[in-house]
């Protein structure tokens, strides 16, 4: 059977690709979708359907242009009220891709719309089971998040609907199909999914803990439910453009590659409500930076980290990128709903230097001299890896605001006495850094390699949780 995962990293997503006798299916595409027109050109294949196996929070998905751009028809499974021209399928429907067929098996409990899509091969054989967020490898999908949107689905009532699901709909299939989900490790609409991107459902009811085959429904809400984090805050917003509608991608790009010289750039800067939004390598930015822009780098989980410290999805945004990443970045941008970029900076930082602007530093300490100022100035020490990060190992008297949580915790952060920053290796400080720059925090560093070196040093770590802890 021919079914490709077309697996993109920086958002641990995964879309799929079904071709057959010059017919084509795309399930989850993500915003862009010129790849996946690319492919079933290559194919000489035309796509007849996009399926969505449910209302993406972590992403915008590209189901709208794929319908504008191939004709594709939209699938959604049973009880979804999409905004927009979709099929609105029924449990048990049955589609046909060329050769093979498609079913639908309603699986609430992610959300109430989740739905499983069930793959036939020509033979009549069933090959496997494109799941969404119902099942993940290892894991199974959070149900906390619809309630963001929908008051009344608890996330007790939404657990109960995926056990239901889970039990009824997916455990009695045979053991030898292949399940394929929309996430791997990194996403955040699980707690502990697996790096492994597909396996046998046969495995998975071994190894899953949400497949025990004795486990009761109370015992499943309640693993389920513990140790669940808050989830990023544009995941609501998502989920609203996904199911009322969005600009193309075209109109998107279109605004926000407009090239801007220093002096046009800084205009903007100063006439708009734009945040400047520095994407270079946490080093570069270090060097010089534009006073009052936020650096969250291209190169580590940009996309997330831009939905956990952006707020609004309707943010107009300034951007700085190393020359030739524009592209790039606004496509990035656009991939979790940020869609309001209204230029960048024509030459990179580079051109604002040459132009004999302001520009600002953040001091950073290589390994040796963190060991220097805690050993010996007994300098404070926070450090902004999430807290379980932090109950594992830390600096024995650091304390710990968790970058996610620093906007909220900006008054227990002293300007009067001079801290050190850290993370794990150094991505998350210098956002962290930035954001307090643009605040008005001057009296600190950050550590070049973070925690990761810092533990090759003699500064002591301690394994348990230390009282210290400002949350």
């Amino acid at each position: 059977m021919h079914v490709e995962q077309i697996y993109t990293g920086c958002l641990a997503h995964a879309a799929y690709y079904l071709e057959s006798n010059g017919e084509a299916a795309i399930f989850d595409p993500l915003r862009e979708v010129q790849p996946y027109l690319d492919r079933a050109h290559k194919d000489g294949a035309k796509i007849k359907y996009v399926f969505e196996t449910h209302f993406h929070a972590d992403f915008v998905s590209g189901h709208l242009d794929l319908h504008k751009k191939a004709g594709a028809q939209i699938v959604y499974g049973p009880t979804a009220k999409p905004g927009f021209e979709a099929i609105v399928a029924e449990d048990d429907q049955v589609f046909s891709v060329g050769d093979y067929k498609v079913k639908v098996i309603h699986t609430p409990g992610h959300t109430m719309e989740s739905t499983t899509y069930l793959l036939i091969d020509e033979h009549g054989k069933e090959h496997g089971i494109i799941t969404g967020d119902t099942l993940f490898i290892g894991d199974v999908g959070r149900p906390d998040l619809a309630q963001h949107v929908i008051s009344e689905l608890t996330e007790e009532k939404l657990a109960g609907h995926l056990y239901d699901s889970l039990r009824n709909k997916i455990m009695p299939l045979s053991d030898d199909l292949i399940v394929y989900p929309n996430h791997g490790a990194g996403s955040a609409c699980g707690k502990m999914m697996s790096k492994e991107t597909t396996d046998t459902l046969g495995n998975q009811k071994k190894v899953n803990y949400a497949l025990r085959a004795d486990m009761s429904k109370e015992e499943f809400i309640k693993e389920l439910l513990t140790g669940l984090t808050k989830p990023p805050v544009y995941f609501p917003q998502n989920v609203l453009m996904n199911i009322k509608g969005y600009d193309s991608l075209d109109t998107v790009m279109e605004r926000g590659q407009k090239p801007l010289p220093a002096e046009a750039f800084e205009t903007a800067a100063n006439e708009t409500d734009a945040l400047m939004l520095d994407t270079r390598e946490a080093n570069e930015f270090a060097k010089g930076f534009i006073p009052n822009s936020i650096n969250i780098g291209l190169a580590g989980n940009f996309a997330q980290w831009v939905g956990e410290m952006i707020p609004d999805v309707k943010q107009e945004i300034l951007l700085i990128t190393d020359p030739g990443k524009e592209e790039e970045t606004i496509t990035r941008l656009s991939r979790v709903g940020y869609d309001h970029t209204i230029g960048y900076l024509a030459g990179g930082f580079d051109s604002w230097k040459n132009a004999g602007k302001d520009y600002e530093r953040v001091g950073r300490l290589d390994t040796k001299e963190f060991e220097d100022h805690y050993l010996r100035e007994k300098t404070l020490v926070i450090d902004v890896r999430k807290k379980s990060e932090f109950d594992s190992q830390h600096v024995v008297g650091a304390v710990n605001i968790p970058l996610n949580e620093i906007n909220n915790h900006l008054a227990e952060i002293p300007k009067d006495q001079p801290f050190i920053l850290h993370c794990a290796g150094g991505y998350r400080s210098m956002i962290a850094a930035s954001i307090l720059k643009q605040r008005g925090w001057r009296e600190f560093v950050d550590v070049s390699g973070g925690f990761d070196e810092i533990k090759k040093s003699n500064v002591p770590v301690t394994d348990y949780v230390c009282p210290t802890t400002l949350l």
